[in-house]
């Protein structure tokens, strides 16, 4: 959920995270109808290349589309390798690769679980020199 902050009636928060993705791009589980099997694999073939070439955000987009979820599923591996765990997520739900998605829940589960309980071991921030 979104937290939002209004300051004179806007809703500054949810303004700056449509303008930081790019506006609203719809999401859905399954592959858009309008796409016939050589479309299909000719847009995967696309995805793969654009994966290949580093355009993570180009192939992303393109699989959502297809519903490739090979390609979804080597998404959720790049964000999961960055640090991006709900991203990796998604795309894991959306592939849909179960086994993948619920490895990932246990780990945020116990980080949460670790977090709570105070020991600090989930997080540890640096301190900045010279503070």
């Amino acid at each position: 959920m979104v937290m939002m902050e209004t300051i004179d009636g806007k809703t500054t928060r949810l303004r700056s995270l449509i303008a930081e993705r790019g506006g609203f791009i719809k999401q859905t589980e399954r592959p858009s109808p309008a796409v016939d099997a050589a479309q299909k694999a000719f847009l995967n073939r696309k995805g793969n290349l654009l994966f290949n070439e580093g355009n993570i955000e180009g192939a992303r987009r393109i699989f959502m589309t297809t519903g490739y979820s090979d390609g979804l599923t080597r998404i959720g591996d790049y964000y999961k390798s960055k640090g991006r765990a709900i991203d990796a997520l998604e795309m894991y739900r959306l592939a849909p690769n179960k086994k993948k998605a619920d490895e990932l829940i246990m780990q945020l589960a116990m980080l949460i679980k670790t977090m709570l309980a105070g020991d600090g071991a989930a997080v540890k921030t640096p301190v900045p020199q010279g503070a």
